[in-house]
């Protein structure tokens, strides 16, 4: 029997690449193998037979002092309880590989080592490119943001890209100094993962090595999703209520279309958000948090799923679940994005940040025939089950484990 070892921040279900942590492990267990999870403790945990070698809890949110913010921030930075913890659990279970996810600030890239010295192939999928900018958003003032390939990981410092914060900058770029002495992530993981060909040209064009970086896309199990074709009248955006999003642009774009548009999610601009709306007098209806069933036949009373973003998505999940749910869907030409949308066939592109240029394609779903909008819808789903499902998933991956253990 197999045993796989996976490894991420948080050990519930936070945001998409938890989902993929959660899903990838599941589906292994599910054809035979032995896995075992490291992750921090947390409030909001799964159940996990291995919690017990769980990392205290760490976040960076909150009101604390000087001296809890930098024993939080060495944490971030070079973590020996994770070590310690991970070195336990690896003497218990000694796995055949290892599946590493988001890692940093958490549990931080010192548990490389752990398992580099232990010889123990080691699998991390990017979600995000933190790899290439300790700014993993790569953003700064709500503008995409690269000067550090020219000028350096200092430029995060310098420009104060985490949250406009010196100390979060501080700690965010002494993890990548360290990290990058260290050479933790080259030295010790043995294959990278990225689920956009976007991220993988993206990586190389900071000079990473491509033998080391492989091509794997996410996926949706279509079984647990329900398809209805039959196109309603409203534009819906699923997701967190942030800058990056774009969804002022989708308000700003839907007032100017005259389309209806529904939100669904929260976050941090959301009062900002609604007062944008009341302002344009734009039809938009803010419908909360929403999971599970409740947001699938939201999804399926829609004309279109949009996503707006505006900052180098990798390969977001909700294009995939709108596809599985039966919908066409519109979304910004950036990041991975435009890779997961067939042009006028399962939905359209626009440009990022262009209000002007989403208004036009809203207003072209809106006229399209319902015969077209529904065939649009079919044509996605098609293309998942074909593509991007559970089966196709695990054999790509099983195929990549093959080769590491064979080396």
């Amino acid at each position: 029997m197999k045993r796989l070892l996976s490894v991420n921040n948080y050990f519930y279900r936070r945001g998409g690449a938890d989902v993929l942590f959660f899903e990838h492990d599941r589906l292994f267990r599910e054809i035979g193998w032995e896995t075992a999870q490291f992750a921090m403790r947390h409030q909001h945990n799964e159940h996990s037979d291995w919690s017990r070698y769980f990392v205290n809890e760490i976040e960076f949110d909150g009101d604390y002092s000087a001296l809890q913010k930098a024993w939080r921030g060495s944490k971030a930075v070079y973590s020996f309880e994770a070590r310690s913890k991970l070195a336990s659990l690896l003497d218990e279970f000694n796995p055949d590989l290892v599946h590493a996810h988001n890692i940093y600030h958490h549990l931080s890239p010192s548990i490389l080592g752990v398992m580099g010295n232990r010889g123990t192939p080691t699998v991390m999928t990017l979600h995000d490119l933190k790899l290439a900018c300790p700014a993993y958003k790569m953003l700064r003032e709500g503008k995409v943001c690269e000067a550090c390939k020219e000028g350096g990981v200092r430029q995060v410092l310098a420009n104060r890209c985490m949250k406009s914060s010196w100390s979060l900058s501080a700690v965010v770029y002494a993890e990548a100094m360290l990290h990058k002495v260290l050479n933790s992530y080259e030295q010790n993981i043995t294959k990278f993962i990225v689920p956009s060909r976007f991220y993988r040209e993206k990586l190389l064009e900071w000079g990473k090595d491509g033998e080391k970086i492989a091509y794997v896309p996410n996926f949706v199990d279509v079984e647990k999703f329900e398809p209805g074709y039959e196109p309603g009248r409203v534009a819906l955006y699923f997701g967190r209520l942030s800058s990056e999003k774009g969804v002022d642009t989708l308000i700003r774009a839907a007032a100017l279309a005259n389309v209806e548009l529904h939100l669904i999610g929260t976050g941090p601009e959301e009062e900002t958000l609604r007062e944008l709306a009341t302002e344009l007098g734009a039809c938009v209806e803010f419908k909360g948090y929403m999971s599970g069933n409740g947001l699938h036949e939201a999804v399926r009373s829609a004309r279109t799923v949009v996503l707006p973003s505006e900052w180098f998505e990798n390969a977001p999940l909700s294009v995939m679940e709108a596809y599985a749910l039966g919908k066409p869907v519109v979304g910004a030409g950036i990041g991975g994005i435009p890779e997961l949308i067939k042009e006028a066939e399962t939905g359209f592109t626009f440009e990022s940040g262009s209000v002007d240029a989403l208004a036009g394609v809203l207003s072209r779903v809106a006229t399209l025939p319902d015969a077209e909008v529904e065939r649009m819808g079919r044509r996605g789903r098609s293309w998942m089950d074909s593509n991007f499902s559970v089966p196709r998933y695990r054999e790509r991956i099983l195929e990549l484990y093959g080769q590491l253990e064979s080396t």
